[in-house]
């Protein structure tokens, strides 16, 4: 069994974190708008989710970490979304979020894009997740549908999660056109209730699209580095760098202050309906960049299976 730590985070008003979450917006868009709107209906297009919405019990699950992958792989870390809805105390979880899949069931590496209603003792899963890797035949991006090749919701190494119970209800929608600072979007969500908050932790997660524009996108080689990779420089030359276009569905996971978890504190990865995904970096048409986001705080923090050897490389 890993091992699971706990801990509660500071939930402030959806009215209170909707009018912190403006000012810092406006700060690095030319035009920001944050309110409390009812969830849209999630299992409609463009999301196409499992669930209606990310109301209920909301909590965030950081699950292993960047120290499984980097310098040096460990393979036999694997695990399943499931057991990590069991872990984190709400089985039948509706989860969303970034992470790694599992290459014992692909046989090779490759981003995943989890979205995924867990079993109950009802219902079986229904995993709606995207894999994104490497072609190997033009060495572009190749998005697929996890259940079209794969029965199973397990992942490897390293994830960031958001759950809730997949309800509708009140939840926080964040507009931001043209970009005017250097923070992406997710940063500057993050480093907004990082600056108010201080040392209280807030938790955010939920889904937002690039309506317009282009994206900074990498996906990881299908071959683990054969050498260890011990810098930033390191691990920006293994991975596969692209610049996707509009419209992509993302999925951040955002924690404002590690309390001494170690956290990876921002985790943002996308699909599309037209064959790219990965993992999100920062738009890349700053004039023209559209985002329409839907989030909610969460209430509590999971820490599953903390590596117990850390560095702070391959962070971002």
């Amino acid at each position: 069994m890993a091992k699971v730590e706990r801990f509660a985070f500071h939930v402030p008003s959806l009215e209170e974190l909707a009018g912190v979450l403006q000012k810092g917006l406006k700060e690095n868009f030319a035009d920001a708008q944050v309110s409390v709107v009812d969830c849209p209906d999630l299992t409609q297009e463009p999301f196409n989710f499992p669930a209606k919405g990310i109301c209920g019990k909301p909590r965030i699950a950081d699950v292993g970490g960047v120290p499984y992958l980097i310098p040096v792989v460990q393979k036999e870390k694997v695990y399943d979304l499931n057991t990590v809805a069991k872990d984190i105390e709400l089985p039948g979880a509706f989860i969303l979020g970034a992470g790694a899949a599992s290459s014992k069931i692909l046989g090779v590496n490759a981003e995943l894009i989890p979205i995924v209603q867990t079993k109950s003792e009802k219902k079986p899963a229904v995993n709606g997740s995207y894999i994104a890797q490497i072609n190997p035949a033009d060495k572009g991006c190749l998005l697929e549908k996890y259940s079209s090749k794969y029965t199973d919701c397990e992942f490897g190494l390293l994830a960031n999660l958001y759950a809730s119970e997949g309800q509708p209800g009140k939840v926080i929608e964040v507009k931001a056109n043209g970009r005017t600072g250097e923070l992406n979007f997710v940063s500057c969500l993050r480093q907004s209730l990082e600056k108010h908050y201080g040392e209280k932790p807030v938790g955010m997660g939920g889904t937002f699209i690039i309506q317009k524009g282009k994206a900074k996108i990498h996906v990881m080689p299908p071959e683990f580095s054969a050498c260890p990779l011990k810098t930033d420089e390191d691990v920006n030359n293994w991975l596969k760098f692209f610049e996707m276009k509009a419209p992509l569905i993302c999925q951040p996971v955002i924690v404002s202050r590690d309390p001494g978890f170690d956290l990876r504190l921002e985790h943002t990865h996308c699909f599309s309906h037209h064959g790219e995904g990965g993992h999100y970096h920062q738009d890349t048409s700053p004039d023209s960049v559209q985002y329409l986001g839907y989030l909610l705080p969460a209430e509590l923090l999971f820490r599953i299976d903390r590596p117990q050897e850390t560095h702070l490389v391959g962070r971002d």
